[in-house]
Formats: structure tokens, sequence, C-alpha cells
């Protein structure tokens, strides 16, 4: 089984004291991609990506200090580097070592400029989101230019199960009709003014414990998962369907 969850914009570049890491599979895709991002200043990084000057700031040097090889003292491990909603939820810095390699195998993190990573791969600090309209080559957005590649990826890993826990601008850069596993949709939702909603910051943390139960609890068949009860949530077979577990409070 396979999850795959989105990246976030919040970062932490502070010196991992994990020892273990990884490289991502994608570097030459990763390369081109900063090959043009180099070329942009500030103001058009602004205008490209609807950020702050401070923003955009930070950015520019980041393009610009990107380099390989990727090693403990210029990169982080992807897992510990992003520290939004649901790397909150999934709180892996009191991972052990066995929980990491465990997670290395079984979640997948979709990402604008690396493509697919692995929770040990090496990353170092950028900000593009998979839904940019930044021109490379002869695509005119991300989505055309990582094709089929992130799905390729994915099929790599080969497991028979795939777990859309990944946003939607994310998710739509894989191929449903292209994986080989059998993919499996998890909503959840809370009940708001009569009826079940998705709200979106409960949902990201709910996310990260999702990772965070299947990890912890070595999780190998989605069905299992219906057992997951953290935050008060339920699994609700009745907004459930086949292949979409629905999990409400």
């Amino acid at each position: 089984m396979l999850l795959l969850i989105s990246p976030a914009k919040t970062l932490d570049f502070n010196p991992s004291t994990l020892s273990i890491h990884s490289q991502p599979d994608l570097l030459d895709y990763s390369e081109k991609l900063n090959k043009k991002l180099r070329t942009l200043n500030s103001p058009k990084l602004q205008q490209l990506m609807g950020i702050s000057e401070k923003i955009a700031a930070s950015n520019v040097a980041w393009n610009q200090s990107f380099e390989r090889p990727f090693n403990t003292q210029n990169a982080k491990q992807a897992l510990l580097a992003f520290k939004g909603d649901v790397y909150q939820g999934m709180m892996p810095e009191d991972f052990s070592e066995a929980d990491f390699e465990y997670a290395q195998q079984h979640l997948g993190i979709l990402s604008g400029l690396y493509g697919f990573l692995r929770p040990l791969d090496l990353m170092q600090p950028y900000r593009l989101e998979m839904g940019t309209k930044l021109k490379v080559q002869r695509a005119d957005n991300l989505y055309q230019f990582w094709k089929d590649t992130i799905t390729q990826k994915i099929n790599e890993n080969g497991a028979a199960d795939v777990v859309n826990l990944a946003s939607n601008e994310y998710f739509k850069a894989v191929k449903p009709k292209q994986l080989e596993a059998k993919l499996w949709t998890i909503n959840f939702k809370e009940w708001r003014k009569d009826k079940f909603k998705v709200i979106s910051f409960s949902a990201k943390r709910a996310r990260g414990m999702m990772c965070r139960y299947v990890i912890k609890n070595r999780i190998s068949q989605p069905e299992q998962m219906k057992n997951f009860s953290e935050d008060n949530y339920q699994f609700n077979p009745d907004l459930s369907q086949a292949n979409q577990l629905t999990f409400t409070r």
C-alpha cells in the first residue's frame, strides 16, 4: 500500500539529527525546472506565483543556491523539511528509525519541483506549487512538464493499493487510468449546519494523522484503515463507497 500526500509551503531547514537518507529519483527533471526558475527575478516570481515580495526574495535565493549533489549539509529529509498542517498531524519528529524505514516504502510526497519524493529523500528549500503555470521547454505548465513521469514512478513502487490523501491540485499530476494499483480515496468531514462538510484545515491535519496511524501500526491493507479513530473521527459506512472511505466527526 502506498499513501500519497501533498507537500507544504512551510519549511524547516534546521539541521536534521536523522542520519539515514536517500536521493530523489527525479533530480534530472528538478534540475531542468531549476534552470528555468533561475532566470526569474523577484518581480517575475511574484507575478507568476502570486506571492509577496519577501517570499519571492527567499525563492530567488533558494533557486540560485540549488546545487547537486544533495547531502546532509545542503539538504534535508523531505518528511522532516515540510511543516504544514498534514505534517503537523503526522508528527514525524518522534518517528523511530523503523518508522522512517516503513514510511519510506509506503508514503509518497507529490511535488512541483521534485515530482515524487520518498520520506527520506533529501531536498533543498523551494516553493513551486503544482498548479504554477511555469513554461519549461515545450510545456506550458507543470502538469504538462511532468506528463506521465510521476505516475510511472508510483507504479515502480509496486504497491497493490494507492491511497490518495493529497489535495486536488497535486493529485491532478497523477494519471489514475495509468495506475497499476487499485486507487482509494479518503475523505474527512465534520458536522456543520445540519450536514457533513469538508473543513480544509481539519481535513489536512486528519490526513497527516491517518499517515501516522498507518506507519505506526504497520497497516498494509486499506480496509484496515477503517479502524482509524484519532481526534474523534470514525469510519462512516453510509458516506463511503467501494474505493472511497469517509471518516466523520
